[in-house]
């Protein structure tokens, strides 16, 4: 594994030897709703870290509910604005929301709710003139992605919100792939629930948090001991909530990040055969999503992973589904192109080195050129 190139951080990252190392994963084991000294502490680095996230994305602390992930968070803001807005059954999202958005809004459809899935451009990019136009009365809530986790394409969510405060509407963006990777100002965005995952950003798996704006009227979807501000019940996480607030003091690489992500692309679409899926400028900086024609992403994959290189071929939460991918069918991805993706993500902490970078190009290039040459689909562009 010490040679291995992973190049797959958009389903989940290293954690970092900051968190690792920390001595606060040892010290804070006791139960923060003990009332002993020790559970005191736990529940005073708790509070610590919602000060801190708090401020990174300029809410206020008791604004901050930690849950156990981006599903979660996603289903609690969700449903549980449902639960509590009964008046109201209109929902407007994507055609390429993450299946935890995706499949709740099917599952409040079967309800009787009335769901808008809006369509992107080919470059997977919305119009938020079509959210505009699609607001009734009857709208409870706008949902919609800052960040795609399969193409990397930046949502204008800043100018969704202005409309959503205007209609006087909810909105609630998933920033799974965008929290700490693009700024997050939930005033100036008049965002009303945002959604976020630790393991994302170097933090260990099973953490999360969701903003809820004050006054918002949301019930929760756990009962028990009324943890949360009575909105996750639930033994909190205390180490996972200190790694989440120890991650933002990360350091990230972002324009070295950047500058390898596009010089990849520039290199992967000299192949005969390829295209990217997704903008080229609206764009995380550090996902590169590429489909090459006439092959199985499947594949390709497999033999890169022999090669010590690591991607995937789409989201890893549905990766275990035999489906096409709706993110690809959205943007009409041509039916001998929609098959062959894989997705690049790169570490926002390690850019590559220049090694690094030929390796990639090569093994890719050799490995869809013998592809290519068994397949019954030739390119012949």
């Amino acid at each position: 594994m010490k040679n291995t190139i992973y190049l797959d951080n958009a389903a989940t990252t290293e954690i970092d030897e900051s968190i690792l190392k920390n001595p606060l994963m040892k010290q804070t084991y006791a139960n923060a709703s003990s009332q002993h000294s020790l559970g005191k502490i736990a529940k005073e680095e708790i509070e610590k870290a919602r000060m801190k996230i708090a401020k990174f994305i300029n809410a206020e602390p008791e604004e901050i509910i930690f849950t156990s992930g981006g599903t979660e968070s996603n289903n609690l803001a969700i449903k549980g604005l449902a639960s509590a807005n009964p008046d109201k059954n209109h929902i407007i999202t994507s055609k390429i929301e993450h299946p935890s958005v995706i499949e709740v809004c099917k599952f409040l459809e079967s309800q009787g709710y009335k769901i808008d899935y809006i369509n992107v451009n080919e470059h997977g990019i919305l119009n938020p003139e079509e959210i505009r136009n699609k607001i009734t009365e009857k709208t409870l809530l706008v949902t919609i992605m800052h960040v795609n986790n399969e193409i990397g394409t930046i949502q204008p969510i800043e100018e969704i919100g202005k409309t959503c405060k205007e209609k006087n509407v909810y909105f609630h963006s998933d920033c799974v792939q965008s929290f700490e990777k693009e700024k997050i100002d939930v005033k100036k965005m008049n965002l009303d629930l945002i959604s976020v995952s630790g393991h994302k950003i170097n933090a260990p798996k099973g953490i999360g948090f969701l903003y809820i704006k004050k006054h918002t009227k949301i019930n929760p979807i756990f009962h028990g001991g009324g943890q949360e501000r009575n909105l996750r019940s639930g033994t909190e996480n205390t180490q996972g909530i200190i790694s989440l607030s120890e991650a933002l003091n990360i350091k990230r690489e972002i324009e070295k990040v950047r500058k390898s992500r596009d010089y990849l692309i520039n290199e992967l679409l000299k192949i005969k055969g390829t295209r990217l899926n997704g903008s080229k400028e609206q764009r995380i900086h550090n996902n590169i999503n590429i489909s090459f024609y006439g092959i199985e992403g499947e594949s390709l994959m497999l033999m890169l992973n022999k090669q010590g290189i690591e991607v995937s071929t789409g989201s890893a939460c549905s990766s275990n589904k035999l489906e096409e991918s709706h993110v690809l069918k959205a943007i009409d991805t041509p039916e001998l192109y929609l098959h062959g993706s894989i997705r690049i993500t790169l570490d926002t902490r390690k850019p590559l080195t220049k090694t690094q970078e030929e390796f990639i190009i090569k093994q890719i290039k050799q490995n869809y050129e013998k592809l290519q040459k068994i397949s019954p689909f030739k390119f012949k562009g």
